[in-house]
């Protein structure tokens, strides 16, 4: 059974940095993507970013384009998502999700496992 442990959390200011990390235990997979999502208060879950094992390909929302980075350590199991420039809209719970087999992709609702979220809070 694949697990997804979320950390890295917690309140910034505007402006700020952060980084998320999600341990995976249990692949017996090879191919297989993770993404991150968030939820904001009283909105939908939404995809933030998704990195594929197959060739490392990474996508993002054009909300976090050019401030937020995804990438993993392979040896570690853990996909990271460096989140800089932060800004109060930014404020959500972050889910890490996985999805196994081969050009698995980060659609919502097709995420096979995930994770229990980490708060991620940016306010002055």
């Amino acid at each position: 059974q694949l697990q997804l442990v979320e950390s890295g959390g917690g309140l910034v200011q505007p402006g700020g940095s952060l980084r998320l990390s999600c341990a995976a235990s249990g692949f017996t997979s090879d191919y297989y993507a993770i993404g991150w999502f968030r939820q904001a208060p009283g909105k939908e879950r939404e995809g933030v970013s998704c990195i594929s094992s197959s060739d490392g390909s990474t996508d993002y929302v054009d909300a976090v384009k050019g401030r937020f980075t995804i990438s993993r350590d392979n040896a570690k199991n853990t996909v990271y998502l460096q989140m800089n420039s932060l800004k109060p809209e930014d404020t959500a719970v972050y889910y890490c999700a996985a999805k196994v087999g081969v050009q698995a992709t980060c659609i919502l609702v097709l995420m096979d496992y995930w994770g229990k979220g980490t708060l991620v809070t940016v306010s002055s």
